[in-house]
């Protein structure tokens, strides 16, 4: 059994006079609240908006991949243009993408994958169920057969919708898990059961599993109804289709994407040098757009906690500087009475790290909180950066170290008998 080797003396002292300086330090920090206050929410607003910026950006990342890989490669979508937002370049005679299209591309696609198509005819509107609604945050989706595997989407109960389901028009419905937790009892299955979307009666044939969250809502509180009846039904403008393809694992994406873009412009009668009017995409393509905006975020946020830092580096070293000069006579005292200059030194850099550090630890939580309540809203999930954290840790030891090293080498290098003299 080994023995325990007791402390040396020296190793003694050592801690005593680290406790004794960061005790000093803390008393002058009290002694300088004003200043001391001002120089901690500088840093602290400068960690915040690091820290804030790169946990939002991160959330939004995390989630956006999840949804992606969730998804799987090779996903392609055919949309229309007729929705691009103002001010984007906009093609002439611009399209939606009608069913009669729609089914049209399906019949006519030959690469091996599941097509399916799909569009929004309710937007934040309610489903009932008794005495029980959703809140009006219910999406209606018009589809067929296929948007489950295409999605990617898993039923906890019940069965998809049918080819039977859409060529006869059917009322019925699948739930999204939100949906039937809200206006059914935990205790009951909601297949066979009847829900009232606006205003018309549908049975309840399936309920998806739980996917969760993406920064564009959740299909949890997504209701799917044969696009048939939809359209007849619910719709209330003229649909825009959205076509989504998911190639087999031996067709690429790419080969998978010019069929469909040749196939789509046969559809639309297009001629070989008319621009199309009409947009594909690729998930990869998202992802690395997704990749290069991530990138470009997070550069950003560090430039703007980097120029904000380097602002609070500079005033705490001018107020390190001004606790030098009231400081000296007190100083000269120490010194006088043997306080080796490596201590006065000491002594003052820790007061610049602690200043720096307590500044760095509140900006860390509120960036945390910031960050994630933006998340929130664009519906991201939650998280804590820790690597973030570790930067702005880093960041906030450099600041106190570059902000105390000037007034603490002074301080070291000031003379016993001049800083007794001292006014």
């Amino acid at each position: 059994m080994k023995r325990r080797i007791p402390a040396t003396p020296r190793r003694n002292r050592r801690l005593t006079l680290a406790a004794e300086n960061i005790a000093m330090a803390f008393r002058a920090i009290r002694s300088n609240k004003l200043r001391s206050s001002l120089t901690i929410a500088i840093i602290a607003l400068g960690i915040t908006s690091l820290v804030g910026i790169l946990t939002a950006v991160s959330s939004m990342d995390a989630t956006l991949r999840n949804a992606y890989s969730r998804m799987g490669a090779g996903i392609i979508n055919i949309r229309s243009l007729y929705s691009m937002p103002a001010g984007m370049h906009r093609i002439r005679n611009q399209r939606e993408i009608s069913r009669a299209q729609a089914e049209r591309f399906t019949d006519y696609y030959s690469t091996p994958a599941t097509v399916s198509i799909f569009t929004t005819v309710l937007s934040g509107t309610r489903a009932e169920a008794g005495q029980r609604r959703t809140n009006p945050t219910t999406d209606v989706i018009a589809t067929d057969g296929n948007y489950l595997k295409y999605n990617m989407l898993e039923l906890s109960s019940g069965r998809g919708i049918s080819s039977a389901d859409v060529e006869g028009g059917r009322f019925y419905c699948i739930l999204g898990d939100n949906v039937a937790r809200t206006i059914f009892e935990a205790q009951d299955d909601p297949v066979g059961q009847t829900v009232h979307i606006s205003g018309r009666s549908y049975i309840v044939i399936g309920v998806t599993a739980p996917v969760g969250n993406n920064a564009g809502g959740s299909m949890d509180d997504n209701i799917l109804v044969p696009y048939t009846n939809a359209l007849a039904n619910l719709a209330a403008s003229t649909p825009d289709f959205t076509i989504g393809i998911l190639p087999e694992p031996s067709v690429s994406s790419e080969t998978a994407a010019t069929e469909a873009e040749m196939t789509f412009r046969a559809v639309r009668r297009l001629a070989p040098f008319d621009d199309a009017d009409f947009r594909i995409t690729r998930s990869e393509a998202v992802i690395e757009e997704l990749n290069s905006t991530m990138r470009t975020l997070t550069i950003a946020a560090i430039v703007i906690g980097l120029v904000t830092l380097t602002g609070a580096t500079v005033g705490l070293m001018n107020i390190m500087l001004v606790s030098v000069r009231e400081r000296t006579r007190e100083i000269g005292t120490r010194k006088a009475l043997g306080a080796a200059s490596k201590r006065i030194r000491a002594q003052f850099l820790m007061e610049s790290v602690i200043i720096g550090q307590t500044g760095g630890l509140i900006g860390i939580v509120a960036g945390i909180l910031i960050g994630n309540i933006i998340a929130a809203v664009m519906q991201a999930s939650f998280i804590i950066p820790w690597l973030w954290m570790l930067l702005a840790i880093a960041l906030c030891m450099a600041v106190g170290i570059l902000s105390g090293y000037l007034p603490a080498k002074r301080a070291a290098a000031l003379d016993p008998i001049e800083c007794l003299r001292y006014e």
